[in-house]
């Protein structure tokens, strides 16, 4: 009789870790879905880049700061400073971009800002003079783009935050595939057989045939 009370115990506990896991499994599949196709495919193209040839398209406009709006410049101390808001908007609107509060080089002469983005990089200057401002913007394409956000590069704080929640969803479907892998070996024998390969084949190829 106590065997028997135990052995309920100890189905209704698998049960309950069954529910548990597959639930959050699924919610975490889920979660991490679109970004695993996303990162599984520029997976690949990263590792053929070299093969995949990127057509860089360079854009150059120049123009001239408003009379009031160079006169804001000129008090300013040289190093790295924010543009003033009202220049920054004034740049924003006439050459279709987002300057917000990145900080700029200020020397004697000359503002330098850089406006790297996912796929490209862009720059500025503009002559506290003269008030002439140069901007040139490259774009390598949409690959170029993707592969970029693979690598958080000069993808801004919002999608750094994506990646660490991205990186936990798998983490948790990843544990949680463990466990199931772990609660079902009993019924599938090359379960663990498989999972050893899954570790020795990376492992070899990085103590063999990396130098």
């Amino acid at each position: 009789m106590a065997t028997s009370s135990s052995s309920v115990q100890q189905q209704q506990s698998r049960g309950f870790w069954l529910r548990t896991l597959h639930q959050w499994h699924w919610i975490s599949s889920a979660v991490c879905l679109i970004g695993m196709l996303l990162f599984a495919a520029t997976g690949i193209t990263l590792n053929h880049a070299a093969r995949i040839e990127a057509k860089p398209q360079v854009v150059n406009r120049q123009l001239e700061l408003p009379a009031d709006l160079l006169g804001k410049l000129g008090d300013r101390a040289d190093g790295n400073a924010p543009l003033p808001r009202a220049t920054a908007r004034w740049l924003d609107e006439h050459l279709a971009i987002s300057i917000g509060r990145r900080p700029a080089e200020w020397s004697e002469g000359e503002i330098y800002l850089s406006l790297p983005s996912p796929g490209g990089d862009a720059w500025l200057s503009i002559d506290r003079d003269s008030g002439a401002v140069e901007y040139e913007a490259t774009s390598r394409g949409w690959v170029s783009y993707f592969n970029d956000l693979h690598k958080g590069r000069n993808a801004g704080p919002a999608w750094g935050w994506f990646l660490d929640v991205f990186a936990a969803a798998c983490l948790v479907f990843c544990i949680t595939g463990l466990f199931l892998l772990h609660l079902h070996a009993r019924q599938r024998r090359m379960t663990w057989p498989l999972v050893g390969l899954g570790l020795l084949v990376p492992l070899l190829i990085a103590l063999i045939l990396i130098h």
